[in-house]
């Protein structure tokens, strides 16, 4: 087999690789949270803080550095059809790292949020428009196309306390609206259409995240779970039950950066479960948190080994 050069490597370095840090920091939020809500070791959250931090520093470097010698590549990921829906992973790590470092530090925490609210609110826009104005081919669609709606509706997780309700409402709104849209047209896509490639079909866990970051995001605004709120975290179930119970499709998939899309939306998951039991109490709440928890840790150890196989093969960085 050829093995890529360094260099060619850097050029072919995917927009994608921001998937790791949206995994990696959804992991860190849910032992930040079990710290609090069942007493298990902050020591966990802490370190996951600090590698989290690390990974989006290298992935960061690398892709500016791409963008500085590859101009054109990056234009090229910029208008790809696809493509496009994974720069918002830049704005979405940037949201994230703020929700790590609020309880830490709320000076990083405001010093990351501003700029990743800012971003997500143009990459929102650009992507809308790029929808708007390109014809889109019915089997593009996929999953990924939430990502940018997740960001919005992410916001306001991170957001409280630093800017007027109002403002966090808006972005709610925004990404609540867009999901229902957008998840009418991807499910007549995948029922009356060509099956999804298979290096999408991890895509399908992102079907969690709207909901259950949504009923995060409400809890955070308004401090009540409310019959809308309990209504985002059932539908958050349902879509965790449906995936769990098409575990068969996942089992044979080639190894793919996508893969790393499983792990934020049941991160997302395991913290609105303990965020439920938080509120709610209950046995089964209870070790709902505990199996979402474990099903995160798994998960996301089998990817980064997968990850780390694939990057020391030069599986990954490699042309399409």
């Amino acid at each position: 087999m050829e093995i890529a050069s360094p260099v060619s490597r850097l050029k072919n370095f995917p927009i994608m690789m921001y998937a790791i840090v949206m995994g990696m920091s959804g992991l860190t939020i849910t032992y930040q949270k079990a710290s609090v809500w069942l007493d298990i070791s902050s020591l966990f959250g802490i370190v996951l803080m600090y590698i989290t931090s690390i990974v989006f520093v290298i992935v960061s470097v690398l892709y500016v550095s791409k963008y500085i010698k590859y101009k054109s590549a990056v234009k090229k990921e910029f208008s790809h059809p696809i493509r496009i829906n994974f720069f918002a992973a830049v704005s979405i790590s940037l949201l994230m790292l703020s929700i790590i470092y609020k309880e830490y530090n709320p000076t990083i925490s405001q010093f990351l949020w501003y700029p990743g609210t800012l971003i997500h609110l143009y990459l929102t826009m650009h992507t809308i428009t790029f929808w708007i104005n390109h014809n889109q081919e019915l089997d593009h669609s996929n999953p990924a196309w939430f990502i940018p709606i997740v960001g919005n509706v992410l916001v306001p997780v991170g957001g409280v306390g630093f800017v007027d309700t109002g403002i966090l409402m808006y972005f709610f709104s925004v990404g609540i609206f867009f999901w229902f849209i957008l998840f009418s047209i991807i499910f007549n896509r995948i029922i009356f259409h060509n099956q999804l490639a298979s290096k999408f079909m991890p895509t399908l866990f992102i079907l969690i995240a709207p909901p259950a970051v949504g009923f995060i995001a409400y809890f955070k605004m308004f401090g009540v779970i409310d019959t809308f709120a309990t209504f985002l975290f059932n539908i958050a179930i349902f879509f965790t039950l449906l995936v769990a119970f098409m575990y068969k499709n996942f089992l044979k998939i080639k190894f793919f950066i996508s893969w790393w899309a499983f792990v934020f939306p049941i991160a997302a998951m395991s913290i609105s479960s303990m965020l439920m039991y938080h509120v709610r109490g209950g046995f089964g709440l209870l070790l709902l948190s505990y199996v979402m928890i474990t099903v995160t840790t798994v998960i996301i150890l089998i990817v980064i080994y997968q990850t780390l196989k694939n990057i020391t093969n030069h599986n990954v960085c490699v042309q399409e």
